[in-house]
């Protein structure tokens, strides 16, 4: 390898490398990708990561960072060298995720219909009935199609060993999608020739597959359902997706304030007067959605919204009470989960866990913590989290205080040197980074997978933390035939 790639240093006989087999020598799905990119001088390079910032600048494709002195909005930061996965590592990836969802879907109405899995003994009861998501108001409400998670965003890592692992399980609002449809169009701009020397599988048409999932669980027979999209407003982290996906899915972006209740159904404001509202796909979190049954302070949802979803007037994407099944307490039950309903071993494992509230476990967090990685039950975006070789004894003393005042809400991890693939960190050298993988599962009247996904990317120097909040970025993911 030469120019670019030459000095690239792998080590993979310390991580797997998404590009650079043991031998270190690049695997062959991604020589004509090394080839091309060899050819490009480091202006090549400063040109085409210009185009895909003006892209990225012109189209408003930001993110909020909370707490920052200098400024909320930022420019998603994106990484030139896609990520490349044969076809057949994608099919295990897709029929692993298939189960998955199939299984969790299976938990949550059993865990707000009849919780045979807790009479059987299967969990803890007080582990799902103790978690902050479960919400016991909404044992008996039984939406429609009887499916309770219609987005997934699961996160897939891959260890030294290479094998695909699920990470977490994210049921309630994720996000990131409009950056993995937006990612495609900036490499199509900036790398034009490399499309055609690829079969890459398309993933444009998640819009369309996010809308008709939408109206497939719509309550009302109709034929065009009403589907809105309902935001917390512009100051929201991810209020460019909101805004995106209604735009390319053709419906109202609405706030909590241009919904009202009318006799148990919601009606969007318009300037021809009230409009019924079908479905809901709300990216307002449960706590927010309604100030007569959560919290009373909330001005982000409508009043009155939760008795019209209980008496099946209008749909909620995803269904309230979904966090009980992504809480990372209940994610290590997940095998047993897929083996108590489908008969079925994991296609996908899961990471080793322990439990802070198991008490040999919480000896053993405690006795290792400079070696593990300590997660909040319920935090996300690389919060509540202790990654303990990084860490000072300062921090884990104070950790483990935490710990130990509510061992339910902690989960511990053996610390994973996730995969890595070269990313630019300057325009003219490529060294190897941190990825991860958030692919997209939508479940209607069956389930479809986009065929890529989010690869985030941790573009700080030896850091395992991809979220964009704490110095993340992401790259395109090309799923091709073989």
């Amino acid at each position: 390898m030469t120019r670019l790639f030459n000095l690239y240093n792998a080590e993979p006989s310390r991580y797997f490398d998404e590009v650079i087999n043991r031998e270190e020598t690049p695997k062959s799905h991604y020589d004509i990708l090394i080839n091309r990119f060899n050819q490009f001088s480091s202006t090549d390079i400063h040109t085409r990561r210009e185009l895909a910032n003006i892209f990225f600048r012109n189209q408003g494709i930001t993110f909020t960072v909370y707490g920052v002195d200098e400024g909320v909005e930022r420019i998603f930061p994106f990484d030139l060298i896609p990520r490349i996965i044969p076809g057949s590592e994608w099919d295990t990836i897709e029929r692993g995720l298939t189960q998955r969802i199939t299984a969790l879907n299976l938990f949550l109405s059993d865990i707000y219909q009849n919780q045979k899995i807790l009479r059987d003994k299967v969990i803890p009861p007080e582990l799902v009935l103790g978690s902050k998501h479960f919400r016991r108001e909404f044992i008996g409400v039984r939406p429609p199609l009887d499916i309770y998670i219609h987005v997934t965003g699961s996160d897939i890592i891959r260890g030294l060993d290479g094998r695909y692992l699920v990470l977490e399980d994210n049921l309630r609002t994720p996000s990131g999608v409009s950056y993995m449809l937006q990612n495609r169009n900036a490499m199509k701009r900036a790398f034009p020739v490399l499309f055609n020397r690829y079969t890459v599988r398309p993933v444009e048409s998640y819009p369309q597959q996010l809308l008709r999932t939408l109206q497939e669980i719509s309550p009302s027979p109709k034929p065009d359902p009403n589907v809105v999209i309902l935001t917390p407003g512009v100051y929201n982290s991810a209020y460019f997706e909101h805004s995106f996906l209604a735009q390319q899915m053709g419906v109202e972006l609405t706030e909590g304030r241009d919904l009202v209740v009318n006799n148990n159904k919601v009606y969007t404001r318009t300037t021809r007067g009230l409009q019924r509202v079908d479905v809901i796909y709300r990216r307002v979190d449960d706590d927010f959605l309604d100030p007569l049954v959560f919290r009373p302070d909330s001005v982000l949802g409508v009043a009155g919204l939760i008795n019209a979803y209980r008496k099946g007037n209008v749909t909620l994407a995803n269904a309230i009470g979904t966090g009980v099944a992504d809480d990372k307490v209940i994610y290590s039950f997940v095998p047993q989960i897929i083996k108590y309903y489908l008969g079925e071993d994991p296609i996908l494992d899961n990471v080793e866990t322990w439990l802070a509230s198991n008490p040999k476990h919480l000896k053993y967090i405690l006795e290792n913590l400079d070696k593990l990685v300590v997660k909040a039950a319920n935090e996300s975006g690389g919060y509540g989290m202790l990654v303990g070789p990084q860490s000072t004894a300062v921090e884990r003393e104070a950790f483990a205080e935490k710990i130990v005042a509510d061992p339910r809400n902690y989960i511990a991890q053996p610390t994973i040197s996730l995969s890595r693939h070269p990313s630019f960190v300057t325009d003219t050298e490529v060294a190897p980074c941190h990825i991860d993988l958030r692919p997209y599962v939508l479940y209607g009247n069956s389930i479809s997978i986009v065929p890529g996904g989010l690869t985030r990317v941790a573009l700080k120097r030896g850091s395992l933390v991809v979220n964009s909040s704490q110095g993340g970025g992401s790259k395109d993911t090309w799923v091709i035939d073989n």
